[in-house]
């Protein structure tokens, strides 16, 4: 596993006009259960169907319909819950959430409160190479999702689409472990990878596959340690939620304004009103949504339709069996197979078809010089293509090919630059293409000799510098590769240069 040191939350102190503030922060992150048909319905879950194309009669509410537990959801919130080091309660049950919305047809949401299917669990975030934060999971919850309403296509009617209506939700609730806008950022990008490796969600924000509740408060110093030993949750102030956050940079946004906002009301002797806000990308502001609702006004109750839904410690050992590696330990495994370091690990296991990709290079090559060649040249030449790893026009297969090539001798550094570029333009067998444009490294080290012999004895003032200063000496290294057509290996050039000069 990776050497971490774990610290305590560190606050984020953000000086007011009066005093010192501290922030906290809780999230509650919503995430699509990566699965085919709904939470309690055959319907699709397919994006971007044609408006109410995919609404089944549970969905739409008719009267008589029943909802149904579509079992690889309840495997899909085991596995997830699995994966956050979380319990598992082998019992959970389904509640009734009232209100009334317009995209809720059957005015209640299937949720669950009291008796939720995951417990308490963690998320380990890496805030620095080495040093990370421990995040305590209070919960996760399945629930069904609402439908969507659509403000903009009449300037006098708002329309519906209940596609998304019932689709399965799991609510990741964490505690107010969270300090600053990078710990909170942070945060979801950990989970939403876990979640991704994991397969249980595809972490789309942009679709709003993945989108975050956030709660944030302000408190003076030393309140939140006070809360720690109380675990009182007036010690931390008046929490507002910001809804539906679905972008890391706007999370990060909409907490340091709302922060301040909460400050200068407070400092101005008002008192801060417990509400949901929304976040404006466009104005950097938050606005009030609507009061923040309490658990007794949605006056839950059991759901009368679903029975208490049972799993046995078998069926969770079976899922257990088949997790796949984690973020964390593949890359402590990267580290340690391949000898990389703590950021090039990092940055090869952020995605998990990169970290395939990357592997699939490595084996049974030089694991450094694979990562050098995928994080440098290829990840580089995707971003600048606006390009996805699944994108490449250069295979794994490609790219490790030339790196055998380069390990052979067969080309140099240089050449291999060139014949990537080529790769990725042409395609085409690394060997078949060098072959063909005449990329072969001169290996000859009696050309090499003859070419240096012929340098050295033409400039003894160059010889005499190089030998005061061994820096000078590149000059005759660059005069023989210029020399070869750049087809020398200056590794070897480089060698012979000293030795010729007694360097």
């Amino acid at each position: 596993m990776l050497d971490l040191t774990y610290t305590a939350p560190k606050p984020r102190v953000i000086a007011g006009a009066k005093a010192d503030w501290e922030l906290v922060i809780g999230m509650e992150i919503h995430a699509q259960v990566a699965s085919n048909a709904k939470l309690f319905s055959g319907a699709s879950t397919a994006f971007g169907a044609e408006p109410n194309a995919n609404v089944s009669f549970v969905d739409a509410a008719m009267p008589g319909m029943l909802p149904v537990i579509n079992e690889f959801c309840v495997e899909q919130a085991v596995r997830t819950g699995l994966g956050l080091k979380a319990r598992i309660n082998l019992m959970s049950a389904f509640d009734r959430k009232n209100y009334f919305y317009p995209d809720l047809p059957q005015g209640y949401q299937i949720s669950q409160l009291y008796h939720p299917i995951v417990g308490e669990g963690e998320v380990i975030v890496e805030m620095a190479p080495g040093v990370a934060r421990r995040v305590r999971i209070e919960r996760i919850h399945l629930e069904q999702d609402a439908g969507k309403s659509i403000h903009d296509m009449d300037p006098a009617m708002s329309f519906v689409d209940f596609n998304r209506t019932g689709v399965a939700l799991m609510e990741i609730v964490s505690r107010p472990d969270l300090r600053g806008p990078e710990e909170a950022a942070a945060y979801v990008a950990k989970l939403r990878q876990i979640l991704r490796y994991l397969g249980t969600c595809d972490g789309n924000m942009q679709n709003g596959n993945l989108r975050a509740d956030v709660n944030v408060s302000v408190c003076p110093p030393g309140a939140y340690e006070r809360y720690q030993e109380t675990q009182d949750f007036g010690h931390l102030g008046t929490r507002c939620e910001i809804k539906n956050m679905n972008s890391m940079r706007f999370i990060q946004q909409a907490i340091e304004y709302e922060a301040r906002r909460q400050i200068a009301i407070l400092e101005d002797g008002g008192k801060v009103d417990q509400e949901t806000r929304l976040y404006d990308p466009d104005k950097g502001e938050t606005r009030s949504m609507r009061s923040k609702e309490e658990a007794h006004d949605y006056r839950y109750f059991p759901c009368p339709d679903l029975l208490p839904l049972e799993i046995e410690q078998g069926w969770v050992d079976d899922i257990a069996a088949s997790m796949p590696e984690l973020p964390d330990a593949k890359k402590a495994r990267f580290m340690a197979d391949f000898g990389l370091t703590d950021y090039d690990a990092n940055v090869l296991t952020t995605e998990l078809d990169a970290a395939a990709f990357f592997e699939s290079v490595a084996a049974g090559r030089d694991g450094k010089q694979a990562a050098n060649w995928v994080i440098n040249e290829l990840f580089g030449r995707l971003n600048k293509e606006g390009l996805t790893i699944a994108e490449t026009p250069v295979s794994a297969a490609q790219l490790g090919g030339m790196l055998d090539l380069l390990a052979g001798g067969e080309i140099t550094s240089k050449m291999a630059k060139e014949l990537f570029e080529i790769l990725w333009t042409e395609g085409g067998d690394p060997a078949e293409v060098a072959a063909a444009r005449g990329m072969k490294a001169v290996t000859d080290t009696a050309e090499i000799e003859k070419a240096l012999d012929g340098l050295i004895a033409a400039n003894p003032a160059q010889v005499e510098k190089a030998r005061v200063n061994a820096k000078l000496a590149g000059w005759f290294t660059g005069q023989v590769l210029k020399a070869t057509g750049g087809k020398a290996d200056p590794a070897v050039v480089n060698r012979m240069v000293a030795q010729k000069l007694g360097l």
